[in-house]
């Protein structure tokens, strides 16, 4: 979506136009918001899907990797601000959410040492980061692989 002016909305309730451009500040915090989500991929007979952890709702697709996380990075910031236009507030990346809960898994020392080099090896800063993003990507029928957001600095 591009950049406008203003939204249809009102105190009133009128509808906004789902057309319409959002305003250049709100679509700037909502790229930065939206940049920090993480990406679940999934490919089927050769074509990538992909959805938001934060936001399941936000899906894209595309013929590559690359261009699945593009389609789907873009869904994400179209979904975040129309949240902020909206006056509500997008939920945290899932890597900074608050978590009270804790679970213990028992695992053998070869299934930590596979598993930590499986985290490692697709970026998460630990082992219980790569489980959580795993469980949530899975679905019953398809492979799916989480993405993580880019750190800054690096390309």
């Amino acid at each position: 979506m591009a950049t406008s002016d203003k939204s249809k909305s009102s105190k009133r309730g009128k509808t906004i136009d789902p057309a319409r451009p959002f305003d250049p500040a709100i679509l700037a915090r909502a790229r930065a918001i939206a940049e920090r989500y993480q990406i679940v991929l999934e490919q089927e007979d050769d074509w990538w899907y992909g959805h938001g952890l934060e936001l399941p709702g936000a899906g894209g697709d595309g013929a590559t990797t690359e261009a699945a996380v593009a389609d789907t990075r873009e869904a994400l910031v179209t979904i975040t601000a129309y949240m902020l236009e909206k006056g509500e507030r997008p939920p945290a990346p899932a890597n900074e959410g608050r978590r009270t809960e804790q679970v213990n898994i028992r695992l053998t020392a070869e299934e930590r040492l596979h598993l930590e080099g499986r985290s490692q090896a697709q970026g998460f800063r630990g082992l219980s980061d790569f489980v959580r993003a795993a469980a949530l990507a899975e679905s019953p029928t398809k492979t799916a692989t989480v993405t993580r957001p880019r750190r800054r600095g690096r390309k």
